[in-house]
This record gives structure tokens, sequence and C-alpha cells, in this order.
């Protein structure tokens, strides 16, 4: 089932989300005052954001669920020797700086159908769908797939969601990752995980750093990491695959 609301377990993951927006408030103004670094974060992130909304420039994005994709979950790939092609789909100011700072020694692409936003984009880029990865890529070309931000932000029907993790399997090598990454609120999940039958040609991966295949992060839109691998086919006698 999907996680539509919060359970005892997240309320005590996320204990800001039942704060009401004073509260909120005079929290952050509090830690202005006791948590060291606080103000240069807020001071930082206003910049950032002035920067891409403004401005439209490239700038990261100071959030709990970047900071734990960033921080975390990024590493933990880094240092798979395994992986060496990476697709990351979808761009956006935010993610300019990915290829420089974090998949420079991969061969690292990027893919989003919408051309405006080529800029933002890795110098191997694709402008298409990810339903239509498959005629851009061969079969098992790619070792991870990162796509994050995209269920129920232009994947917004169970179909077009299927197709696209359909493809993301056909393109992955056996044994190869895909990150998901989504918001858990009623709207933006165009339908349960649990019900996208191309979903269950992967197998469920735990992910070392976090201890579990899926992770809710400390945010108000409730972002989830759930972490997938290409089921391998075992060998058969005499070396035969069945």
């Amino acid at each position: 089932m999907s996680n539509r609301h919060p359970s005892s377990r997240d309320a005590a993951v996320r204990p800001h989300a039942a704060e009401t927006p004073r509260a909120r408030r005079w929290n952050k103004i509090l830690r202005l005052f006791t948590e060291r670094g606080y103000a240069y974060r807020v001071i930082r992130g206003r910049v950032y954001g002035f920067m891409r909304n403004t401005l439209k420039m490239a700038a990261p994005m100071l959030t709990e669920d970047r900071r734990v994709l960033e921080q975390i979950i990024f590493k933990h790939y880094r240092g798979d020797s395994c992986i060496r092609t990476v697709l990351f789909v979808g761009c956006d100011s935010y993610t300019a700086h990915y290829q420089r700072r974090y998949f420079a020694a991969h061969d690292y692409w990027t893919i989003d159908p919408d051309a405006s936003l080529r800029r933002f984009g890795a110098t191997q880029h694709v402008i298409a769908p990810l339903q239509e990865l498959g005629r851009h890529f061969p079969s098992e070309f790619f070792d991870l797939i990162i796509c994050n931000g995209v269920y129920g932000w232009g994947l917004d029907s169970a179909e077009d969601f299927d197709a696209a993790m359909a493809q993301c399997h056909s393109c992955l090598t056996e044994g190869g990752h895909m990150l998901l990454g989504w918001n858990d609120v009623p709207g933006r999940d165009p339908a349960p995980l649990e019900q996208v039958r191309s979903l269950s040609c992967f197998a469920q991966y735990s992910l070392p750093a976090l201890g579990a295949p899926r992770h809710l992060t400390n945010t108000l839109n409730r972002h989830t990491y759930c972490f997938y691998q290409k089921k391998q086919v075992a060998a058969g006698p005499a070396g035969l695959v069945p």
C-alpha cells in the first residue's frame, strides 16, 4: 500500500509536521540565535533561490531531501566500482552542477523532454521523454538510472509511469541500480507503486547507508526515496541461461 498518510513512525521522523505555521516561524527565529551556522544556511538558501527563480541561473537547492540525495545517496553510488554509466532523469537549475561535482569520473547522461532546460543538462544530453529511452540507447546500457522528482511532476499518469519504468528496466545492465524519488502526498503519486506492473521486474535494494529499500525524508512534501536493482538472471547448468 502507498503510505499516503503519516504513520506514528513517520510522525517521529517528522516532528515538525504537526506544528502550526506560527509555531514553525517561531522555531526558525529561535534557531537563528541558538543553532550555529543556521543563519548562514538561511542566507545562502535565499541567495540561491533568487539566482534560480529570478535570474534563472544554475544554483543548488538546500533542502533536506537534496541533502540526503547529494551527501548520502550519491556518495554510495559513487563508491560502487560497478557503476560507470549513469543517467539522470530531468534537468533544472538546481541539478546543473551534478555532473561536475558528483559524476565527473562517470559516463554521465541527462534526459528531459523540455528543450528549454538543455542548458542545465549534462554534456551528453537527450531531449526526449523517459518513455522513449529505448529509442536513444541500446538495452543494458546504464549501470544507474536516477529518476528523482518526475513521478507526479511530468510522469503524471500510471500508464506513462509504467511505460517509463519498463524502458528503464530494459536499458539497465543486469544488476544495475535505479533510484526513484517522489513526493508521497495526494495528487503527486498517480498510482501506488505496488500497482505499477513494470516495477515488479526490479528487486528492492536496501541502501547500506540508510539501512532500507525505502527512505522517507524529513520534509513537508514527504519526499521519499525508493531503491531498486535489476534482477540478475541466474545461469543454469553448463552456463546456460534458463
